[in-house]
């Protein structure tokens, strides 16, 4: 056995440490790369292997029979299997790479250089991901003083390591491009960074947002705004969606050379993509409407038939014809009372309505998702039970209202949530309730009142308990759309489950529907959704009313920013 075993290590490592990969013969004890001494390691460990083993209990599965062959077969092929193992972890390739990422975690630029320039003297071949990481950590903005920008010798190491990709002929990414595009940026060349992103597509690699954020940051921050429209476009062209950032960073350069146009253009992406903004673009908003150029423009004799026309062809609350009225913008930050009127100019804001046919698309991919993410035939059951007992008015998350404030899981306060709801109810009906089998069948559903209490809701058609193994999210979230009914659950719904569904309809969707728990002296309060919709306005007489991004706490009334004109102008009927 021993003989065998060390034929087998032989001839597999003349075979891997052939002429087109030499081993590494000398390495000092500090180095990167692993000395070949491994093999002598694996051949001894196999001998003691055999020391260990009893003789006489080996010797039959060295038979000449078939199947002393086939056992045979087996112990070469999992020695040599171990051995592959082993040589590919203890591999310079990925011990390089190993210690690439350890770097790139500690942000340490030197090391990765010193790893790098060895592996070039050890004729190690790098390969893109090797080159990735190196990339990365010279186009990080640290320099020693430790304010933002590059120092010079750090950029042109990046070129150099760069040019060596492309004599190593290594093939190039889309992180490749992105971290040479930063290098670029920060020797505030936006220009080379945008002509990096062309050649990127015209190699067929598709730019993702993070593409294009050199050039378009280095043209707003130079003042550039053409040339920065231009990569907008480019994005657009390329079905890649700008957010928060880069429209505010459009919308200050637009501010900056008075293109009005653009401006309006930009408020109202603002308000399709991210509808509440955060306090820095909150802060460039309000420098535009304090600007000279804003109280120049604007149309003071409006048609109100026609801006009447745009609020309905836009689903309310927001017009799209221009600027209107003239003067100085008076601009305050506010809050809105229950009802969504300002508590600055009094103005009261609209509910936006959800077209319908958003809504049953929404629930088709809700319903395809969880059908590939749960176990079939679980969720298959559920969408049958629906169309039996649905549809219903409110839809109860039992583990998260059960939990809500407490300790330990509570059925009397799922109880007083639903009757509750059923008092609000205009049909009296009972809502559903859904709860995981395991909470349903074990620990305090086995107490003689919850256990009555469950019984009653599933006489009702009022309960439903998701299988074992399954995420009941998806369970009382696709009950609610499709019933277009309210959903009661503190669940803020932002883990990666909630992420499929995209930033689009489902921020809407939440808005209009999720009911959330408050605690009070009497227990638990339901906070409604507001009757108003949370996202930037444009009213019918000129005025603006931005929401900015606030903690999720129903104490802290959300703050807004509302825009209006200092001096009244007269629309014509």
């Amino acid at each position: 056995m021993c003989n065998l075993q060390n034929q087998l290590t032989k001839a597999y490592y003349m075979a891997f440490l052939s002429p087109k990969t030499p081993p590494i013969l000398s390495v000092s004890p500090n180095s990167l790369f692993p000395s070949t001494k491994c093999i002598d390691y694996i051949s001894c460990n196999a001998k003691n292997q055999v020391r260990k083993s009893p003789p006489i209990a080996r010797t039959p599965r060295f038979s000449t029979s078939s199947g002393g062959q086939s056992l045979l077969q087996n112990e070469r092929y999992s020695v040599t299997r171990r051995i592959k193992k082993q040589a590919l972890r203890d591999s310079p390739e990925i011990m390089l790479r190993v210690n690439l990422d350890q770097c790139s975690k500690n942000g340490d630029l030197d090391e990765a250089l010193r790893l790098y320039h060895e592996a070039k003297l050890n004729n190690i071949q790098l390969n893109v991901y090797h080159y990735n990481v190196l990339l990365y950590l010279c186009s990080l903005r640290s320099d020693d003083d430790g304010e933002e920008g590059l120092n010079p010798e750090t950029l042109e190491k990046g070129f150099e390591i760069f040019k060596e990709m492309i004599i190593d002929r290594v093939e190039l990414n889309e992180a490749t491009f992105t971290n040479v595009s930063r290098l670029a940026a920060a020797k505030e060349d936006p220009e080379l960074a945008f002509n990096l992103i062309k050649k990127m597509k015209d190699q067929g690699i598709g730019p993702k947002l993070r593409s294009y954020g050199p050039a378009l940051f280095g043209f707003c921050k130079k003042g550039m705004a053409d040339e920065a429209y231009e990569v907008d476009s480019h994005m657009v062209d390329n079905q890649v969606s700008a957010e928060e950032s880069e429209l505010s960073a459009l919308l200050k350069v637009s501010s900056d050379v008075k293109r009005e146009e653009k401006v309006y253009e930009m408020m109202h992406r603002l308000r399709a993509t991210t509808r509440q903004v955060s306090e820095e673009t909150a802060a460039v908003v309000e420098d535009w409407f304090l600007s000279e150029r804003a109280a120049e423009v604007g149309l003071e004799n409006w048609d109100t038939g026609k801006i009447k026309k745009g609020v309905l062809k836009g689903g309310g609350g927001w017009h799209g014809q221009g600027w209107l009225g003239g003067g100085d913008w008076r601009v305050v930050g506010t809050t809105m009372d229950e009802a969504g009127v300002c508590q600055s100019c009094g103005e009261k804001l609209v509910c936006i309505d959800i077209d319908p046919k958003e809504t049953e698309n929404f629930a088709k991919s809700l319903s395809e998702l969880a059908s590939k993410k749960e176990a079939t035939t679980g969720f298959f059951q559920f969408q049958e039970w629906l169309q039996r007992h649905g549809p219903f008015d409110a839809v109860v998350d039992g583990a998260n209202v059960g939990l809500a404030n407490q300790h330990t899981f509570s059925f009397s306060q799922i109880k007083g949530v639903v009757n509750r709801l059923r008092e609000l109810s205009p049909s009296k009906k009972l809502p559903l309730v859904v709860l995981h089998q395991n909470r349903v069948n074990g620990g305090p559903a086995q107490y003689p009142n919850n256990k009555k209490l469950l019984e009653s809701w599933k006489k009702a058609g009022a309960l439903y308990a998701t299988p074992v193994g399954s995420n009941d999210d998806w369970y009382w979230l696709y009950a609610a759309v499709s019933s277009k009914c309210l959903l009661v659950t503190n669940d803020e719904m932002r883990d990666h489950l909630f992420n499929l569904l995209g930033n689009s309809f489902f921020p809407r969707w939440k808005e209009k529907h999720q009911v959330r728990l408050k605690p009070s002296s009497d227990g638990i309060r339901l906070h409604m959704p507001p009757p108003y919709s949370i996202v930037i306005q444009e009213s019918e007489q000129g005025s603006w009313h931005i929401p900015t991004v606030t903690e999720d706490d129903l104490e802290t009334p959300r703050q807004w920013l509302c825009a209006t004109r200092a001096r009244n102008s007269m629309p014509t009927p």
